[in-house]
């Protein structure tokens, strides 16, 4: 059977994180929004006498250790009385490390796809596995809740999906631009002195946009974040005021990951190309906004 499951990217505007020894009530809160591009993850399998389990990244096998989430999330969902071969092969539309999610697009879809084949899981429970493996092995905190949900999102209690509570901004019209330009370790950032300061100020960002949920007010408030924490410095900072100069709303940081994200409207987009042209800036996407849940299905080509 193959199986293929659509994960959107996730850009997270700000968050604070909330730890906890039970990796199912770990997670984050903040805001962010879910792209109509990410990963795409199909799954094979096919009956045989030893079991054999195979994950690829971009058409290429990796290593259990490149790969342990996965690893990790496909040896819970498949059925231990299984014997045969399952491959399992992500496919990303943004480098990994940058900020888009593809660590949970990767658990979230292997668990997803993995679930729909055997049929032993439901969706809330394939999406509970993949967050326990993503907090356990420091993956994310709070990306597979929200990729769950999609469209613009507020995570308003921390947990994995039946346990978190996720809320949606309403959007008209909007693009999303996203900028990659290199990796940031979420796992060493939250080990580091600068915890404090994302704890206090994405609790007041997320109180701010409580009371005003526009995603006019998201941007605002996640670029006040990325400055105030100081994660948003030097040519991240000096990209996204030239940005500033043809856009309505102020662009930002992804969080976390060393990219910008901003939201644009149609007219905007050949100012924010010329800009990036300018700044001899090739690699970027203008994306829409995915306001759906993930897909998965039998996938017949």
């Amino acid at each position: 059977m193959l199986v293929r499951a659509f994960i959107p990217a996730h850009i997270t505007a700000f968050f604070f994180p909330r730890f906890h020894e039970d990796p199912l009530k770990a997670g984050s809160l903040g805001a962010g929004v879910n792209l109509d591009r990410g990963t795409n993850v199909f799954v094979v399998t096919e009956k045989g006498v030893k079991r054999h389990i195979r994950v690829a990244f971009n058409g290429k096998p990796v290593k259990k250790s490149t790969a342990r989430i996965s690893y990790s999330v496909a040896e819970e969902i498949i059925p231990p009385e299984f014997r045969g071969n399952v491959e399992i092969w992500q496919y990303f539309d943004f480098p990994n490390g940058h900020g888009f999610g593809n660590s949970a697009g990767g658990a979230l879809g292997t668990a997803l796809a993995l679930a729909y084949a055997f049929k032993n899981k439901t969706l809330l429970q394939a999406s509970q596995v993949a967050h326990k493996h993503e907090v356990i092995n420091g993956g994310g905190l709070g990306d597979v809740i929200a990729q769950l949900h999609g469209g613009i999102e507020m995570r308003v209690k921390a947990g994995c999906p039946g346990i978190g509570i996720v809320d949606n901004i309403f959007f008209e019209d909007y693009r999303v631009l996203a900028i990659p330009f290199g990796r940031l370790s979420t796992k060493e950032i939250l080990k580091g002195d600068i915890i404090r300061q994302i704890e206090v100020n994405g609790k007041q960002a997320l109180e701010r946009l409580k009371k005003k949920p526009t995603p006019e007010n998201m941007m605002y408030l996640a670029r006040e974040f990325a400055e105030s924490t100081g994660l948003m410095e030097g040519e991240l900072l000096e990209i996204a005021r030239e940005l500033d100069r043809v856009l309505r709303l102020p662009s930002s940081m992804v969080m976390l990951g060393k990219s910008i994200f901003a939201l644009l409207r149609e007219d905007e987009v050949s100012g924010v190309k010329e800009v990036l042209s300018d700044l001899s800036i090739e690699k970027y996407a203008i994306c829409g906004i995915y306001n759906s849940r993930p897909e998965v299905g039998r996938w017949t080509g």
